[in-house]
C-alpha cells in the first residue's frame, strides 16, 4: 500500500458529500485533481471503492469502511502534530465549529484573543441552522457548536457563554402601531426556514398565544429576514443580539406584546465523549478564564 494522507483526506470529503464536484469546491481543488487522487487512491485496492449508477456516486461497503479507517488514520497523524509542536512549546491544528446563522454575531468576540495567542491554531467556522448544526455534531464532523437550544438527540457538555433574547420588530416607520394579540394577525409575519431554532421559536410563541390567520413569508437566513423587515414588508421574532446597529441607529423598533421576550442562552456544546485535542482543550480554558471580560467589553 502507498497511499497518502492527501490522498485519504480527498477521499472522506467526497464519502461525506457523494460528489466529486461538490468535494473539489470544498477542498478547493480542480474537479480532475480530486478524480486523480481518488483514481490512485483506488488503485491499491481490488476492491471498488466507490461505483457510479448512472450519474450519481455511490460509496460501496468497503469504501464506507475504508472512509471510516482513514478518518483515524488522518486523527493519529494530527496528533503526531500536535505532540511535535508540544514539544516545540507551539499550540497548533484545526478547529472546526459549527454555528447557527445568529451565533455568528456572538463567536467571533469570543475567537479573538484565542487566535491571538496562539496564531498557529486555524479555525474553520461553518454557518447554517440548528438542524444541520446538530447533525454535523452529531457525525463528529464538529469541535464545538454554537446553539441557543440544546440538542435532544446527542449527549453533549455544554459551556453558557450568555443570554439569547427574541423579540418582535418592525420597521420604525411603524412605531405607533398598537401590536397585540388581535392585531397581529392582520401583519405579515416572516419566518425563518424550516430547521432553524428561530423559527420554531417564533411558531411556539403563535402557537402558545393561538395567534392565527396571519400572512407569512418564509426566508432563508437571519440577514435576509431583517433587510425585509427594514424595508417594511413585515414583522418578525428575532434574537435581539443581531439588531445592535438597526436599534442604535433607530431604523428598527421593538415592540412589547405578551409572551415576548423568550429567553435562552447561547452554549458552546460538544459530544460528551469527544476526545479533544490540545487546542480543542485551550479553547475551552481561554473562554472560561475570558467570559466576563468579553461580556463586559463586548455584550
Amino acid at each position: 500500500m502507498n497511499y497518502t494522507l492527501h490522498q485519504l483526506k480527498v477521499f472522506i470529503k467526497i464519502v461525506e458529500l457523494r460528489s466529486v464536484t461538490r468535494a473539489s469546491e470544498e477542498l478547493h481543488l480542480s474537479q480532475p485533481a480530486v478524480s486523480i487522487q481518488l483514481k490512485k487512491l483506488q488503485d491499491q485496492f481490488e476492491i471498488p471503492l466507490t461505483e457510479v449508477v448512472g450519474r450519481q456516486l455511490y460509496i460501496t461497503n468497503f469504501g464506507q469502511r475504508i472512509a471510516e479507517l482513514s478518518k483515524n488514520v488522518l486523527n493519529e497523524a494530527e496528533e503526531i502534530r500536535f505532540t511535535t509542536n508540544a514539544f516545540k512549546g507551539l499550540l497548533t491544528g484545526e478547529l472546526k465549529i459549527s454555528v447557527v446563522s445568529t451565533a455568528k454575531y456572538v463567536i467571533p468576540y469570543f475567537l479573538e484573543g484565542f487566535m491571538s495567542q496562539h496564531p498557529e491554531v486555524d479555525i474553520k467556522i461553518d454557518v447554517s441552522n440548528k438542524q444541520k448544526v446538530i447533525e454535523g455534531l452529531n457525525s463528529n464532523e464538529s469541535d464545538f457548536s454554537l446553539v441557543s437550544v440544546l440538542p435532544k438527540n446527542v449527549e453533549v457538555k455544554t459551556l453558557e457563554l450568555l443570554e439569547n433574547e427574541l423579540v418582535l420588530v418592525g420597521q420604525s416607520e411603524f412605531k405607533d402601531l398598537v401590536v397585540n394579540k388581535k392585531t397581529l394577525p392582520e401583519l405579515t409575519l416572516i419566518f425563518r426556514e424550516e430547521g432553524s431554532a428561530t423559527r420554531a421559536a417564533m411558531e411556539g410563541f403563535l402557537n402558545k398565544q393561538k395567534i392565527e390567520g396571519y400572512k407569512r413569508m418564509e426566508l432563508v437566513s437571519n440577514e435576509a429576514v431583517k433587510q425585509a423587515v427594514l424595508a417594511g414588508i413585515g414583522f418578525s421574532v428575532m434574537p435581539i443580539i443581531g439588531l445592535k446597529n438597526e436599534l442604535a441607529n433607530k431604523s428598527l423598533h421593538v415592540f412589547p406584546i405578551q409572551g415576548l421576550p423568550i429567553k435562552t442562552n447561547w452554549n458552546l456544546v460538544y459530544q460528551k465523549n469527544k476526545r479533544l485535542s490540545p487546542s480543542a482543550t485551550a479553547l475551552l480554558q481561554y473562554i472560561e478564564d475570558h467570559r466576563g471580560s468579553i461580556l463586559e467589553r463586548y455584550f
